[in-house]
């Protein structure tokens, strides 16, 4: 079975997410747990946890991620950057615990001026730290572009900082079709090559969840500008053998497209199934 779903904003709430996720003929979905560019939660309504528990379990909503912030940055070397990235983490766990089946997403994000190890050796203590405080919700570390100086473009430097953390840490690893593509890892001419690279550095059994998006930059091009679903490098066709491959049978796939609503996401909901019938069937 395909589990699949796209990025929804919060704005009414977690029962009209998977309301809408349903109206689109999903079965998961992903949400910023606040604002990306970062801010405070917004206050926790219980009432509507509880009726969004109830209608994900009667509808087959499941694996639902909710996605940290992009000014978390824990490999940082300034102690306050730290300390912020941490308290994010905590306070984002703490509430997805109240949803069962949730997953939360991180990138280990910038390191600016600290020295690449060192970044390295920073992320891993800051999720170790979180992950020891808190253990009901898995953590998944998305793959980075490589924008800038940002850590975790490469599988050896995700294979690092999962190292840093710890075996028995609940934590794996998303990957992020178009960031993976500006890293320089050609999904659209060699998926099983990309997929072997990964289990020798990480091993498959830690790929946990994918992010279909496409990408405007040429491979290797180390930024990430997502495209509409196949109007970009990557292609419809080479997004939709992810779905299929042995490797990734049972991963969740979460669509990304740079401006959408409900419409289009629907759309691609409905070309990913059909791809998926035919190639499974």
């Amino acid at each position: 079975m395909l589990t699949i779903g796209s990025h929804l904003s919060t704005h009414y709430g977690y029962l009209r997410m998977a309301e809408e996720t349903v109206s689109i003929k999903g079965s998961t979905f992903q949400y910023f747990t606040r604002n990306p560019r970062g801010g405070a939660q917004r206050a926790l309504d219980q009432k509507d946890v509880d009726a969004f528990n109830a209608y994900a379990a009667a509808h087959g909503v499941r694996d639902v991620m909710g996605y940290a912030p992009y000014d978390v940055d824990p490999g940082e070397g300034d102690v306050a950057k730290q300390d912020f990235a941490r308290m994010v983490m905590l306070e984002d766990l703490e509430r997805l615990a109240l949803m069962p089946g949730s997953r939360y997403l991180v990138r280990p994000g910038s390191i600016g001026d600290t020295p690449r190890d060192q970044g390295i050796a920073n992320a891993s203590a800051a999720f170790r730290h979180v992950l020891e405080t808190r253990r009901d919700v898995p953590l998944l570390l998305a793959n980075m572009p490589g924008e800038g100086t940002q850590i975790g473009s490469t599988f050896e430097e995700l294979a690092a900082i999962l190292d840093g953390i710890g075996k028995d840490a609940p934590v794996g690893v998303l990957l992020d079709a178009s960031s993976a593509y500006a890293a320089g890892y050609d999904l659209k001419n060699d998926l099983d090559g990309v997929l072997g690279k990964f289990d020798q550095a990480i091993g498959l059994d830690r790929l946990k969840a994918v992010h279909l998006n496409d990408i405007k930059e040429a491979l290797g091009s180390d930024a990430d500008r997502h495209a509409p679903i196949g109007e970009g490098q990557i292609g419809f066709e080479a997004l939709a053998a992810l779905t299929v491959h042995p490797a990734l049978a049972d991963v969740p796939f979460y669509l990304e497209e740079p401006k959408a609503d409900l419409v289009m996401y629907e759309k691609d909901i409905a070309r990913f199934q059909a791809y998926y019938a035919a190639h499974k069937g």
